[in-house]
């Protein structure tokens, strides 16, 4: 029995050396498949990654394709704001010196009404008084006086 049971513990080591050797392959096996898994998760993490940057990338060149429109419009805004500017300046100084010249002819007919009792009738269309005298002259075809942009500049 001795022999028996030496036999019995000898093929308990030899199971338990049996089983501790499957074990370790059996645990070289998980861990190759948890490398093997750990690099395609890794993988994938780069390949997001990648993709994420590409989209970020191209959302930059849209935004500042986006930018440069903005930009361009606003700019042609701003040129467009100083022309009419200019325009505007130039419409006011006309507008006063209208509303000078029309003073003026207000004061000459108010004048010509209180000294005269109203606008006379010159029978003598060749007396020199008359056509020498300049607010006697009428000038039918007179232009305005235009006021020009280049006033404004110093």
């Amino acid at each position: 029995m001795a022999s028996c049971s030496g036999n019995s513990s000898d093929s308990m080591q030899l199971q338990n050396s049996g089983s501790e050797e499957n074990l370790r392959i059996l645990m070289d096996q998980r861990k190759r498949k948890r490398k093997e898994l750990n690099r395609e998760s890794a993988k994938r993490s780069r390949m997001r990654k990648q993709k994420h940057i590409d989209d970020l990338m191209l959302k930059k060149s849209e935004l500042m394709k986006e930018n440069k429109q903005i930009l361009k419009s606003t700019n042609m805004a701003i040129e467009q704001l100083l022309n009419v500017e200019a325009e505007n300046s130039i419409l006011r100084a006309q507008m006063v010196e209208l509303s000078q010249r029309l003073e003026s002819l207000n004061d000459i007919i108010s004048y010509m009404n209180t000294n005269t009792g109203g606008f006379e009738i010159v029978d003598d269309i060749y007396d020199n008084s008359f056509i020498n005298h300049p607010w006697n002259l009428i000038y039918v075809n007179q232009e305005p006086i235009m006021a020009s942009a280049d006033i404004f500049y110093y």
